[in-house]
């Protein structure tokens, strides 16, 4: 007994130490037939759980956005980029906004409100130079480095300089996970225009040209879109930017589902024999608790694993496995990945579908949905070729293969 005890504590350590007593208490709870299960696949483990650590590694975010509790935001970046503009789309309470102007320099000071259940932190230009610019950009480092979170704010019409640059740069430095905001593509003429703009700041930035997100702050246009972004850069801060602004609630559960449906592909490419079921299941039943902290629904464990089993979709994945494996003799690792990823969506779709109107779905519905979407998963990753690929390529693959915005039902 000491011995197999001896396995579940290394297994534990791989975890970080914010997560291990949640992976201790779910173990404990388990029931004796599924413990049996999980130490028999443990034992077919190589000694160095080399394997067990990657699939951790892969399902560790979906863990942060149940157990995450990271709330507070900085907008920070130059003067008169749009900083006040965009905090005031995000707070709640009108004698909470900020005082927008043309002139640069209006915000002199950090300002914070609530926005819910997470706080916007809206600072002074970080660019400003003598000593009144100097106290005003150590005020907005003071907020960046006692933030959870950054939203770097540049303005589309002014670009990137090299004073942005060396901002940019600087900000990096403070190790904080963030986003970079591209304000005011409104008034750059013409959509082709408005792409060249975006793709010259990121390269300026050193950045991918879907790193930067573009916005127009004033109108709230693409709002959600930095939202997202913040959502997909930092998990554990999902939960609270859901339960404090309700209208965004289905478009950040489809952000959890789609990460959840690509990490759940890329599990199902491990060659452990019946291992992937376990963490396949712990990233689903993330996604379920996941998408009830987004609506602020408290539920249990117990009850998440209930909800899974209710809607039936373990069993429809191992059916689903000998049905589509007639179609062409498609390798192993795509058919698994394809219908991993497929069970995944359709899961958190009724998920949040349940938590926003109270609707459950049927589960001929669900099978149904669940078999055409793997089908067109299927065709989406055979683009890959017939070797496995790396797990990166087939994670990328799935996000695209997926709608940005969640489907209307």
């Amino acid at each position: 007994m000491s011995g197999l005890m001896n396995e579940i504590d290394q297994l534990i350590q791989e975890f970080p130490p914010g997560v291990r007593e949640h992976v201790r208490r779910a173990w404990n709870k388990m029931p004796d037939a599924a413990r049996g299960r999980l130490i028999k696949a443990l034992r077919e483990l190589p000694e160095d759980l080399s394997r067990w650590r990657e699939l951790i590694r892969l399902a560790l975010s979906h863990v942060r956005v149940v157990t995450g509790d990271k709330r507070r935001v900085a907008l920070v970046g130059p003067a008169n980029v749009g900083k006040s503009t965009l905090y005031n789309q995000l707070v709640r309470n009108a004698e909470d906004r900020a005082e927008v102007s043309a002139v640069p320099g209006t915000t002199r000071v950090s300002q914070a409100a609530d926005a819910g259940l997470f706080a916007v932190v809206d600072t002074p230009g970080a660019d400003a130079v003598g000593a009144v610019g100097e106290a005003e950009k150590e005020q907005a480092f003071a907020a960046a480095r006692g933030a959870d979170f950054l939203v770097i704010v540049f303005d589309a019409i002014q670009g990137i300089k090299r004073a942005e640059q060396e901002l940019f740069r600087e900000l990096q430095a403070l190790a904080q996970p963030h986003v970079v905001v591209l304000n005011k593509v409104d008034l750059v003429a013409g959509a082709g225009e408005r792409d060249r703009v975006v793709a010259a700041a990121a390269r300026n930035l050193g950045l991918a040209p879907e790193a930067v997100v573009a916005c127009v702050a004033k109108d709230g246009k693409r709002v959600e879109r930095v939202l997202l972004a913040v959502a997909k850069a930092e998990p554990e801060i999902v939960a609270a930017l859901g339960a404090a602004l309700p209208d965004f609630r289905m478009m950040l559960a489809w952000s959890v589902t789609k990460k959840a449906a690509a990490t759940a592909a890329a599990i199902a490419l491990a060659p452990l024999p019946i291992l992937d079921v376990f963490p396949l299941l712990a990233v689903q039943t993330s996604l379920v608790l996941g998408i009830a902290r987004i609506y602020g629904q408290r539920i249990t464990l117990g009850r998440a694993r209930e909800l899974l089993v209710t809607f039936g979709l373990g069993f429809l994945g191992r059916t689903l496995f000998q049905e589509l494996s007639k179609l062409g003799g498609p390798p192993g690792w795509l058919l698994a990945a394809a219908i991993a990823s497929s069970t995944t969506v359709v899961m958190g779709r009724a998920a949040s579908v349940w938590f926003e109107r109270g609707q459950r779905a049927k589960a001929s519905e669900l099978r149904a949905e669940s078999r055409s979407l793997a089908k067109r998963m299927l065709q989406s990753l055979k683009r890959l070729g017939r070797r496995r690929p790396p797990r990166e390529a087939v994670q990328r693959e799935v996000e695209a293969a997926l709608p940005e915005a969640p489907p209307i039902s």
